[in-house]
């Protein structure tokens, strides 16, 4: 172990993919093959092309994560934030998903992901000061 070195990967290697594919062949032993990780990148736009919120999240091992969701303040509560999660869901069944999963703090959405089926199944107190991080998962079947 004395002759190993650690240091970054380069671009190019990243660019590869060569590690994640280690890990998948070895994950097969495990839980059989899977289909590799897709992503979900969704925009919500308004007449003039102005941003007004997005998803961004993926599939993996039948499991939609949700990495991203944000709607600007001032078109909160019309809908927007439901209907760019029931679509990053409905996308998620059509690549495999069978489950959702998603980490939001107190003081941006749980109830919001309540309201949608999600439930709370861990959490950790005093993640950002004064504030926990909300574990939430739900089936997508």
């Amino acid at each position: 172990m004395e002759n190993i070195i650690i240091s970054d990967a380069t671009p190019e290697e990243v660019r590869s993919g060569e590690l994640g594919r280690r890990l998948r062949h070895y994950n097969y032993g495990f839980a059989g093959e899977y289909p590799e990780q897709q992503y979900i990148r969704l925009n919500a736009k308004d007449a003039d092309g102005c941003l007004l919120g997005g998803l961004r999240g993926s599939v993996f091992l039948y499991w939609l994560t949700v990495d991203v969701l944000f709607v600007e303040a001032d078109v909160r509560g019309l809908g927007l934030g439901s209907r760019l999660l029931a679509e990053a869901e409905r996308r998620a069944v059509v690549l495999g998903a069978k489950s959702a999963r998603l980490e939001t703090f107190e003081w941006q959405a749980p109830k919001f992901y309540l309201k949608h089926g999600y439930e709370e199944y861990s959490r950790i107190d005093e993640y950002a000061s004064g504030y926990y991080l909300a574990c939430m998962k739900k089936s997508l079947v």
